[in-house]
């Protein structure tokens, strides 16, 4: 592999324009491919095994064509002045939406106690994952409809469908977080150019990615959540994979190596780590379709396809730029030999000072490392998870303002009401009235509307108000109190389904992070060959996380600082959030993991001295690994600034554990347990050395090089006239 890696950056630096050009188009080819032949994203909520399935089932079976068998819409007409609002408007209304395609009823309206606010519901012969209602198609359609109706009166949309449409990505965040990643490259590789270089790389191969996840999306249900995500992960990898390229051909330039030879052997050493790296966030998410639900394997797709493109991209790119550029990656000072302006007396980097002063009291350290972490960890253990809050989505949007007049003119219940699907046939009519009794005399009930029969008369339908709204912690009680007091009857709907959602992947949690940790573990063995070091690995990525975990708790749940991420108020966590936080965030983390286990490895085995190994591997990679977590940390912050709940929650999570990983983690716990350890960190039963393949993260640069290459890199060079 090291041979192939080296002969990738060397002939990609020494025909850079057949490279660039190659890459140009793809994503041209890609980009249009994807636009004539791509889906559009969509979320698909049917669970296998959610009790909640059950009753879709039977109103799609007898209710075909109709609303209880589609999707849902709600429509909120509301008067500002507190007028009453007229019959006339509200018959205006039931007519236009009624014109929308696929729109099957408008329920007769519901008025508020003064009148001010009328409330219908829209019933569609589709479900919300049709390609005629996906990607906001339906909520717009509405829209037009709706808009200009009455004079002066507020018109919003809120339930099923317009609650589950993507929202609208803003950017701004991601554009403030670029400039920032850019600039603290400026600072750390010393010239625009050299900075730029990852950006550069990154955005082509996310280019290729996005036209990666609309072709998935044509032949499978894509989260609308999905792209967004792929798009953090694939450029804040994209960033790091290309930055330590990029670092590591500059070192190879400072030391004298001809340029396309330093490309070349960038990409056989660093170029492994990176090809590794991937490679662990790809098995990481992996785990993601053990969850069960159809989005999170969306999610891993996505995601995974993000990842591919932007390790590809970088280990072909970032050869072809260095290939081109030249020594013009270097500073102006170095490129001409002159001295640096301000001389600097020879002495240790300040990671080197630090990792040693860690090393020599590494107990303290530890414990201190230790206690930090566990005390932001510990708000996890009060997490409460609900897949979606519309409570929370932006003060402007028609969803928010929706779901806020019916809070206040219906009650916060009128939002996630129950539906319950008696079986009719069973029961009779008797049976049916029994059961509307037994729900109103539940504490938490406060309206059941009559029964709707189906058109073969099979079943009938109640709709159950709750005293509170969707996702109130008393949910999940009143739910399990309704299934447990109602026989021959199902309880279902969006509330219920989510509810139903919620646990089933709390459940799952540990199946996806037994995988997950498992074969990470298994991969780190056989790269490092060691028993030691995958396992002190696991447990001090799972301490990160489970610090994310307790910040993203406390911040949006518990509203400690809620102000400082434009919340107005505490919200759950998203259900979504723990496993694919936690999938990712493994992933992320393991790619620091083998940047600095491969510099002490390879120090290890050249001097056989454990705590030196140690100082120097820290030493060597503490200024990329800082840097490549800096751009992290803020590209994922940016993220964090967007208006949907999930992206908005991973981005804050990933930010925190990623800064985490690379200050406490790799910069106190990994030199401290390390040292601790000491030997013993490398050692691996010979049973199990027998039984792993072999696998080299790094080799070292001596070894990157077969004999005589140095000079035909020379000679490349020099045809390829490589500028100086």
């Amino acid at each position: 592999m090291t041979r192939l890696l080296h002969r990738l950056g060397r002939s990609s630096a020494v025909h850079p324009w057949r490279t660039l050009v190659s890459w140009v188009l793809l994503v041209v080819v890609a980009t249009l491919t994807a636009g004539a032949l791509g889906g559009t994203p969509q979320d698909d909520f049917d669970v296998e095994g959610a009790p909640a399935l059950v009753g879709i089932e039977q109103l799609r079976e007898h209710f075909p064509g109709s609303g209880a068998a589609g999707s849902s819409a709600q429509v909120v007409v509301h008067d500002p002045d507190g007028d009453p609002v007229t019959d006339a408007d509200v018959a205006e209304l039931t007519a236009r939406v009624a014109e929308v395609d696929h729109v099957t009823s408008v329920t007769p309206p519901r008025f508020s106690a003064d009148r001010d606010t009328a409330l219908l519901t829209v019933g569609f012969d589709v479900p919300v994952t049709d390609p005629d209602l996906a990607g906001g198609l339906g909520v717009e359609a509405l829209e037009t409809a709706v808009r200009g109706v009455g004079d002066g009166l507020q018109v919003e949309l809120g339930g099923q469908l317009p609650n589950t449409s993507p929202e609208e990505v803003q950017g701004t965040g991601e554009v403030v977080g670029v400039v920032v990643a850019l600039v603290l490259m400026v600072l750390v590789l010393g010239t625009v150019v050299a900075a730029g270089l990852p950006l550069l790389v990154a955005l082509a191969g996310l280019g290729v990615s996005a036209a990666g996840v609309t072709l998935l999306a044509a032949v499978t249900d894509v989260s609308t959540t999905a792209p967004t995500v792929a798009v953090m992960v694939g450029l804040g990898v994209g960033i790091d994979y290309a930055l330590l390229l990029v670092s590591r051909h500059l070192e190879h330039l400072r030391a004298g190596v001809p340029v396309v030879e330093a490309a070349g052997r960038a990409t056989a050493t660093a170029g492994r780590s990176v090809l590794f790296a991937a490679a662990i966030v790809l098995v990481s998410l992996m785990g993601l379709p053990l969850a069960g639900v159809p989005i999170y394997s969306s999610y891993g797709f996505a995601t995974g396809i993000s990842v591919v493109a932007v390790a590809a991209a970088a280990l072909t790119l970032v050869p072809a730029f260095c290939g081109l550029l030249g020594r013009r990656l270097l500073p102006r000072r170095e490129r001409r030999g002159l001295p640096p302006r301000r001389p600097r007396p020879a002495r240790a980097s300040l990671s080197a000072r630090w990792d040693a002063a860690v090393a020599r009291h590494p107990v303290p350290w530890a414990l201190a490392a230790f206690a930090l972490i566990g005390a932001l960890a510990a708000p996890a253990f009060d997490m409460r998870t609900f897949p979606r809050d519309v409570s929370n989505n932006a003060a402007d949007s028609t969803t928010r303002q929706a779901y806020d007049l019916i809070a206040a003119e219906f009650g916060a219940g009128a939002n996630g009401p129950f539906t319950v699907v008696v079986d009719r046939a069973a029961v009779g009519d008797d049976g049916v009235a029994a059961a509307a009794a037994r729900l109103g005399g539940i504490d938490d009930v406060v309206a059941v509307s009559p029964p709707v029969v189906s058109p073969d008369g099979a079943v009938a339908v109640l709709e159950v108000q709750p005293a509170f709204g969707p996702a109130d912690e008393r949910t999940p009680d009143l739910l399990a109190q309704l299934r447990a007091d109602l026989d021959g009857a199902e309880v279902t709907g969006s509330t219920a389904m989510f509810s139903d959602i919620s646990v089933l992947l709390s459940d799952r949690l540990w199946l996806v992070v037994g995988f997950v940790v498992a074969v990470s573990m298994l991969l780190l063995a056989a790269m490092f060959r060691s028993a030691v070091v995958p396992v002190k690995a696991a447990v001090l990525n799972l301490l990160s996380i489970g610090a994310a975990y307790g910040v993203v708790t406390a911040v949006f749940q518990w509203g400690w600082g809620s102000d400082l991420v434009g919340l107005d108020g505490a919200m759950p966590v998203s259900s979504w959030l723990p496993i694919l936080m936690f999938a990712i965030l493994f992933g992320l983390s393991m790619d620091y993991e083998v940047f600095l286990l491969s510099r002490i490895r390879e120090h290890w085995l050249r001097s056989g001295i454990a705590r030196d190994s140690v100082v120097r591997g820290v030493a060597g990679t503490g200024r990329v690994i800082s840097t490549a977590a800096a751009v992290m940390v803020v590209v994922f912050l940016g993220f964090a600034t967007e208006t949907d709940l999930v992206v908005r929650q991973l981005g804050l999570g990933m930010a925190v554990a990623v800064l985490l990983d690379a200050t406490v983690v790799r910069m106190v716990l990994v030199p401290a347990t390390m040292t601790l350890l000491g030997r013993r960190s490398w050692w691996l039963p010979g049973w199990l050395d027998r039984l792993l393949p072999t696998i080299e993260p790094e080799a070292p640069d001596e070894d990157a090089v077969p004999a005589g290459e140095l000079t035909a890199g020379r000679r490349d060079e020099a045809r390829a006239g490589v500028p100086v």
